[in-house]
């Protein structure tokens, strides 16, 4: 038998701090990758999606969740995408700490 013991006494919530950008300087009509990036935050549960106009866009590839000292999380989330003119590009983010998702 094997017994796991890991002391969170340490972790408090946190709100996660979201971040959204571009790989490559933003050209309409150009190929590039949408980046949203969170951090910062606790406890561990959180969900994100890259949106066009309010509709998920699907594809979106997502890194592993990873930590700090003091058990505070990151996570990146990223689409290939070529923006174009009147196009609303978002990050959504759904987690504990927040009142509804931004």
């Amino acid at each position: 038998a094997c017994l796991a013991y890991i002391h969170l006494g340490d972790a408090t919530e946190a709100m996660p701090k979201v971040q959204i950008y571009s790989r490559n300087v933003g050209e309409l009509g150009k190929p590039n990758t949408l980046i949203c990036h969170v951090s910062g935050f606790h406890p561990p549960n959180i969900k994100l999606q890259l949106l066009k106009n309010e509709v998920e866009i699907e594809g979106a590839q997502q890194s592993d969740l990873a930590f700090h000292q003091g058990w505070h999380f990151h996570l990146t989330k990223s689409v290939a995408f070529t923006p174009k003119e009147g196009e609303h590009y978002s990050c959504k983010v759904e987690h504990s700490t927040l009142r509804e998702a931004t």
